[in-house]
């Protein structure tokens, strides 16, 4: 694990030696690692060398510290990639990992001035509007409203909304998703976010505003979602014209 004798510096060695702990799930997100003292005797090094380990991986978000109580491995956040266009059912399948919903209400509401104009339907007209609360391996993940024209997608219930919208919206009705438009920016959290995604007051989360089109190009759904900040990443490939 340690070579004394390697080129590579002993504090960069016990980095990697803790990650892979990590990422084999040897170490997993809340287990406390052993103190700056014992990783010394251990390995007969000097505290600064194992200090200097220990704050990178702080630094790279693989563990956390708590004043007084020791060092402990953080919770790693989920990628996902912001090219094509999934639910996040398909995402967390697509991850090995188990998605599940908590539906919090789900009624039809009139269309104000502006959902009016983002769906394209006449204001007042009925709208589907579901909101939950996303969850992966039983972890509050995302609050999500969605809004969809009831007139364009018909026939939705309780029970549908609880597993795959797109999944239903596909294969029952033979509608084609076809694109998205999403808009991303940084917010803090209300305090309804902070009841339903189980996070401190003054959390960084991330606001995500999409709207989906059919294959004619239809507006069919505005969906709006707070993502923990503390969880979830997005990436994006980027290719110079």
């Amino acid at each position: 694990m340690i070579d004394k004798n390697s080129p590579v510096p002993i504090y960069h060695q016990l980095e990697e030696h803790i990650k892979q702990l990590i990422e084999s799930g040897d170490l997993k997100p809340g287990d406390m690692i052993p103190s700056e003292r014992e990783y010394a005797d251990k390995y007969q090094v000097s505290r600064m060398t194992i200090r200097q380990a220990i704050v990178n991986l702080v630094n790279e978000r693989y563990l956390y510290r708590v004043k007084g109580k020791g060092t402990f491995v953080m919770d790693q956040k989920l990628e996902q990639s912001l090219h094509g266009l999934t639910s996040f059912s398909e995402d967390m399948k697509s991850r090995g990992m188990k998605a599940s919903s908590k539906l919090i209400s789900f009624e039809i509401i009139p269309a104000d001035p502006k959902l009016a104009d983002q769906l394209g339907i006449q204001e007042h007209g009925p709208v589907y509007e579901i909101k939950r609360i996303r969850l992966a391996e039983e972890v509050p993940m995302a609050l999500e409203r969605t809004y969809i024209s009831a007139n364009k997608v018909k026939g939705l219930t309780e029970e549908i909304v609880q597993y795959s919208l797109y999944e239903y919206i596909e294969e029952k009705l033979n509608l084609k998703i076809a694109k998205g438009t999403q808009v991303i920016e940084a917010a803090i959290v209300n305090s309804e976010e902070v009841e339903y995604l189980q996070v401190p007051e003054q959390s960084p989360i991330m606001l995500i505003q999409r709207n989906t089109s059919l294959e004619d190009g239809t507006i069919f759904e505005v969906v709006k979602s707070s993502y923990r900040a503390d969880r979830y990443k997005f990436m994006i490939d980027l290719t110079r014209p």
